[in-house]
C-alpha cells in the first residue's frame, strides 16, 4: 500500500475532529432557482487534487453557476495531491474531497471510523498519455521492450495504470523496459525535454506542451487502452453526509448539471466556458486538450459510481501490489445522490 498516504490517514485520525461546514446572487434568469441573498447559501469548501483542464464538467458547474443555483457557496481549494486531500477531508479542513477513490480504499483499509465514502464519479478514463521523440502512427505496446520509459511515482494511479497496461499486453513492467519513478510529478516533461527517456508518460497540459514546444509527440493514450477506470471521484466523510445530505445533494445536481453541459456542447464550446479557470493557458491549447479528452470519452453522462468499475480500480490496486485485501464496495461508494441527479435530468 502506498505509505505516503498510509501515513498521512494514520495521522489524521488520531487528530481529526468532526467539522462540517454549514451556512450571490444569480443572474437575473436564474433568479428562480437562486436564493436571495448570499447570506443564504451554503458554504462548502472543496479540496481537489489538482486544478486540471481533466476536470472540465466540474468547472463548467462552477463557471455556469450551477453551484449558487443548488443553494451552494463553494470554495475551491487546490490539495496538490491525493493524500493532502484525504488528510484535509479527514480533518474536518474540506467538507467535499475530490481524488482517486483509490485512498478511500486506504482510508478504509488502515481502519478509518469515520469512513470516506464516494458519491459521484467524474472522470471513466485515466487522463494521461504515452509521449514519444518522434511520431508513430503504428504504434504498438510491445515496442516499449528494451526502452526507457519516465514514469510516475509508486503506488500513484498513474503509474499503476502504467503498469497495468503493459501487463495487458504482455510486458512486464519490472524486467521488459527500464522506467524512472524518481522524478517528482510535474518534473517529467521537462526532464523529458533536457534528453532524458526514450518516452514519458504525461498528464495534460504537459502531454500537449510538449508536443506545442516540437520535443515529443503524443502516441497512445492511456485512458483508451487500460479501459474505463473509476480515476476520480467526489468523496465526503460518512458523519457529514448523514448530517447533511441536503448538501450532498444539491452539490451532485450542480455537477450533473456540469456534465449535462459538456455532453450537449462541443470541445470548442466547452473550453471556452472553462478558459477562465486557467488564465495561464491560452484558449487554442484550452481547446486542443478538451477535444483530446472528449474524444476518448472521458466524462460519463452521469456520475454513479458503478461496481464493475470500482472492482477494476481494485484490480490495478491489487495488480500492483498496493492492496493486502479488497474493499467492500456497499461501504465505500454511495450512489443514491447520483443516480437522483441523473433522474431529474434525464439522464437515467
Amino acid at each position: 500500500m502506498a505509505k505516503k498516504v498510509c501515513a498521512l490517514v494514520c495521522a489524521a485520525l488520531l487528530c481529526c475532529g468532526v467539522l462540517a461546514g454549514c451556512g450571490g446572487e444569480g443572474t437575473s434568469e436564474k433568479e428562480a432557482s437562486v436564493p436571495a441573498t448570499e447570506t443564504e447559501l451554503i458554504p462548502v469548501t472543496l479540496n481537489e487534487v489538482a486544478h486540471s483542464i481533466f476536470y472540465a464538467p466540474m468547472y463548467v458547474a462552477v463557471e455556469e453557476g450551477y453551484f449558487e443555483e443548488e443553494g451552494i457557496d463553494l470554495t475551491l481549494v487546490n490539495g496538490f495531491g491525493a493524500d493532502k486531500v484525504l488528510t484535509a477531508l479527514i480533518s474536518g479542513e474540506a467538507d467535499i474531497g475530490f481524488m482517486g477513490p483509490e485512498s478511500s480504499v486506504y482510508a478504509y483499509l488502515e481502519g478509518a471510523t469515520d469512513v470516506v465514502v464516494n458519491f459521484a464519479q467524474l472522470t471513466q478514463r485515466a487522463g494521461n498519455f504515452l509521449v514519444g521523440r518522434e511520431p508513430e502512427e503504428d504504434f504498438q505496446w510491445e515496442d516499449l521492450k528494451g526502452k526507457y520509459v519516465l514514469g510516475g511515482r509508486k503506488g500513484g494511479m498513474p503509474q499503476m495504470v502504467f503498469e497495468y497496461v503493459l501487463k495487458q499486453n504482455g510486458i512486464d513492467p519490472g524486467k521488459d523496459l527500464e522506467i524512472n519513478q524518481g522524478i517528482d510529478f510535474g518534473s517529467t516533461a521537462a526532464a523529458f525535454s533536457g534528453g532524458q527517456g526514450d518516452y514519458t508518460v504525461e498528464f495534460e497540459p504537459s502531454a500537449t506542451a510538449l508536443e506545442e514546444q516540437g520535443d515529443g509527440y503524443v502516441i497512445a493514450s492511456l485512458g483508451e487502452d487500460s479501459g474505463y477506470v473509476p480515476y476520480t471521484a467526489f468523496s465526503a466523510r460518512s458523519s457529514y453526509m448523514k448530517e447533511h445530505p441536503e448538501v450532498i445533494q444539491a452539490f451532485t445536481d450542480a455537477l450533473q448539471k456540469g456534465m449535462d453541459f459538456v455532453q450537449a456542447h462541443t470541445p470548442e464550446e466547452i473550453a471556452e466556458t472553462i478558459a477562465p479557470q486557467f488564465p495561464e493557458t491560452d484558449l487554442s491549447t484550452i481547446t486542443t486538450i478538451v477535444t483530446r479528452y472528449y474524444e476518448q470519452d472521458t466524462w460519463k453522462a452521469d456520475l454513479v459510481f458503478e461496481e464493475e468499475s470500482f472492482e477494476l480500480l481494485q484490480d490495478i490496486l491489487e495488480d500492483a501490489g498496493e492492496l493486502t485485501k479488497r474493499a467492500p464496495y456497499e461501504k465505500l461508494v454511495d450512489t443514491s445522490y447520483a443516480e437522483k441527479a441523473a433522474e431529474q435530468t434525464g439522464q437515467s
